[in-house]
């Protein structure tokens, strides 16, 4: 899977905003390049949540274990909750540290390496073995954030500005 064809798939799941930050657009020049992607069926950032899933084309400062500093190298994140990571790692999210896998080997869903013990997996450039399993992933991330944005409704509408 390339960037273009999981924007497309997560474009297509309902109420998603997809955030592709360049220049002009007061956005940090690090984070050029990148999608992020919310649910926010009102088409306005939410204020409150942080995306249900990225991708990044560039180390972040802390974030190098990835190795995106390769050609063409790029990772997508995914919040897939709790119960989702364990089923897919075998563990819970807070052992993720003692994973030792390598987050910088292409097509392998690893725990992600700076966010994994909140539920997050990752896939350096996603591929026919993981392709599945992103899809899936990416279908239950989505659906997380809909139901958080939906309890946040019903708590406070206010909330979601």
């Amino acid at each position: 899977m390339n960037m273009e064809e999981i924007m497309e798939f997560v474009g297509g799941l309902d109420g998603v905003l997809t955030l592709r930050p360049g220049p002009g657009d007061g956005s940090p020049e690090l984070s050029w390049g990148d999608a992020f992607f919310y649910y926010a069926p009102d088409g306005e950032v939410p204020q409150t949540t942080q995306p249900f899933a990225t991708i990044v084309t560039k180390d972040y400062p802390e974030d190098t274990s990835s190795r995106l500093d390769r050609p063409g190298a790029f990772r997508l994140n995914i919040s897939a909750g709790k119960d989702a990571f364990a089923e897919r790692m075998g563990r819970r999210p807070r052992d993720a540290a003692a994973d030792g896998s390598d987050p910088s080997e292409a097509d392998v869903l690893v725990a992600h390496p700076v966010y994994g013990t909140l539920g997050w997996l990752a896939v350096v450039d996603p591929g026919p073995r993981t392709e599945s399993a992103v899809r899936d992933l990416l279908g239950t991330a989505h659906g997380l954030a809909r139901a958080r944005y939906e309890r946040r409704a019903g708590e406070d509408p206010a909330r979601l500005r």
